[in-house]
């Protein structure tokens, strides 16, 4: 039946998307993703990050918005992969933020790094969880499921793994209740056009 088609197909979507993000994971933790080494201006990635999912924000009732320091060094990285870790912030901000909350992308120069901030007014992460929100398969509370469904558990461990193949850092902080903040540091200027070149 239809219905059954359906079914599968998702199933089968599902699994090429777990595929897909287990190899990306092996290969970064590998040190072997392949990196396309170009300028980033870091503005514009937040705001493309942005429109991309400003439809499932406005559908989920929230508000998605972009606050960036008017001057913001260049990092050299690779965009997509960049845009990569925004967009699994911004996806478990969506699913874990009830309607009416904001979800905040905030950048700033801090000291020749440049400070990405994913700030959202959500459920929040209990502190004993804290500490494993980067592990593969991490899901937290197994019955947040709504919004869309649970994630396959990796998007945080695939995040980590591509902040650092840029020599930044992941970190986050979470009050139950009060909501999440991912904060990631990237070394700014031209460090890795010597590798590039």
């Amino acid at each position: 039946t239809d219905e059954h088609i359906q079914a599968t197909l998702e199933e089968t979507r599902q699994l090429s998307r777990l595929v897909d993000d287990l190899r990306t994971l092996s290969l970064a933790e590998a040190g072997q993703l392949p990196l396309v080494w170009e300028p980033v201006d870091v503005a514009e990635l937040l705001a493309d990050a942005c429109t991309s999912f400003s439809g499932q924000a406005e559908a989920a009732g929230l508000d998605l918005r972009v606050e960036a320091a008017d001057t913001l060094p260049a990092v050299t990285g690779d965009v997509g992969r960049l845009d990569q870790v925004l967009g699994n912030l911004i996806a478990n901000a969506i699913r874990h933020t009830p309607a009416g909350g904001s979800i905040t992308l905030r950048a700033e120069p801090i000291k020749g790094t440049v400070r990405i901030g994913a700030c959202d007014t959500g459920e929040g992460i209990p502190a004993d969880d804290l500490p494993y929100v980067f592990d593969r398969f991490w899901k937290g509370d197994r019955s947040r499921s709504r919004a869309g469904g649970a994630g396959s558990g990796l998007g945080l461990a695939i995040a980590r793994q591509l902040v650092n193949a840029h020599g930044g850092t992941i970190c986050v902080e979470s009050e139950p209740g009060e909501g999440t903040t991912f904060t990631i540091e990237l070394p700014g200027g031209d460090r890795f056009n010597q590798s590039a070149a």
